[in-house]
């Protein structure tokens, strides 16, 4: 049944938001009068059985992002955890909703709910909103009765994903924008300033030094033919954006990646990390070890990696351990296979897994302050350097000047 949003006036004059169900704005209508209330405002909400044109116009076909994910799924954890039933939590959260999208994709599941989904079904009605990984986890508190736990947990493993990428990011934005920086400068220096400045020295008819020949020649060279070196860098990014999709090139492209000597071990360890944590909220809950390794590919981000991890999922099935199973194609680190080895022979998986997340984000976290520690100084001084050459260029023939008037 269609749900409707509405805001009425009671009695009082108080004004009450909320949803309800309706076969159509009419009866919606007809519902408030009955409740004794004036509407002043009622519109359909998008159903989960829409099609896709309706998805994208609703504008929430992309799903939600990661803090928005989290919130959710807190909300969902501490209004369970307080008594409430799934339909009375699905109100609340969509009267707290503080954008449409949230409200329409809450509006669409507590529908299926009241029609007798089980909650599970109903958040796997959207793909796009919710991982394999979520839904796994959501079953699995239904099935043993913890899921005001289950969503703690995962809540909790959503916000520290969210805290990673964000930290990873942040490590990056410093170098990327001194890189942006220099460019921007040194290309103004060699197309704007430096024209001006040796036009001078070539009026004065004497001979240049090397470097700054090297120097003029290198701006001529960069004002005739910038705006084509532009298009195609342009160019080439297109098409090596178009060239990524083909799911060949870009396995070899994540396997270059995972041979660079510095790059390839941090992507490692951040998918490890991914892995493992995964794998460790999963088994925690109760999830059979096949389905977490089977939800746990899909957060793996490199291909070959992912492809470790079904041909793991596949052995495991015939009855192999998943130690031996990730351990096999030799491209996670060997301290995360001891600990799983470890908690596969003590009983203690799920711990395990859970330390070696916390080992690999340390080591990841420790590379990536040496990483950006190194390239700080490094950008640094080779902005210098080039700035300093542009200077010599320019400085060169003014000594020389000097020189001859002595």
């Amino acid at each position: 049944m269609p749900g409707y949003k509405f805001e009425a006036l009671d009695p009082a004059g108080r004004l009450h938001k909320g949803v309800l169900e309706a076969d159509n704005e009419r009866q919606a209508r007809q519902a408030l009068r009955e409740q004794n209330r004036v509407a002043l405002r009622v519109e359909a909400l998008l159903e989960s059985a829409a099609g896709p044109a309706q998805r994208k116009a609703g504008g929430w076909r992309r799903g939600l992002s990661s803090a928005q994910l989290a919130l959710l799924t807190r909300q969902l954890a501490n209004l369970i955890g307080a008594g409430l039933t799934i339909e009375e939590t699905l109100n609340a959260l969509i009267e707290q909703a503080e954008n449409e999208r949230s409200r329409q994709i809450l509006a669409a599941i507590r529908g299926q709910v009241l029609a007798g989904q089980p909650l599970s079904k109903a958040l796997a009605a959207h793909p796009q909103v919710f991982p394999a990984v979520y839904l796994a986890l959501v079953k699995a508190g239904e099935d043993s009765g913890q899921l005001n736990q289950v969503l703690q947990r995962l809540a909790d493993y959503i916000e520290e994903r969210h805290a990673l990428r964000q930290k990873i990011l942040l490590a990056f934005i410093y170098p990327v924008v001194v890189t942006f920086v220099a460019i921007l400068v040194v290309g103004g220096l060699l197309t704007y300033v430096v024209p001006q400045v040796v036009a001078v020295f070539r009026d004065s008819h004497q001979t240049l030094p090397w470097l700054t020949r090297a120097l003029i020649g290198l701006s001529d060279f960069l004002r005739a033919t910038g705006v084509f070196w532009l298009a195609g860098l342009a160019l080439a990014a297109w098409a090596a954006h178009r060239a990524l999709r083909n799911p060949a090139l870009q396995f070899r492209f994540h396997l270059f990646l995972l041979r660079v000597p510095a790059l390839g071990r941090f992507v490692r360890d951040a998918n490890a990390a991914r892995l493992a944590s995964t794998l460790a909220i999963l088994a925690n809950s109760g999830v059979p070890l096949l389905a977490a390794l089977q939800a746990g590919a899909n957060v793996v981000l490199n291909l070959p990696l992912r492809h470790a991890v079904e041909e793991a999922a596949r052995m495991v099935r015939e009855g192999a351990s998943l130690s031996k199973s990730l351990g096999r194609g030799k491209l996670f680190p060997p301290s995360m296979i001891h600990l799983i080895a470890s908690g596969e022979a003590s009983g203690k998986l799920g711990q395990m897994l859970d330390q070696s997340a916390r080992q690999q984000s340390q080591m990841m976290g420790q590379r990536l302050a040496v990483l950006t520690g190194l390239l700080e100084p490094l950008l640094i001084l080779l902005m210098g350097g080039v700035v300093l050459v542009i200077v010599l260029a320019i400085l060169l023939p003014i000594f020389e000047m000097n020189q001859l008037i002595k």
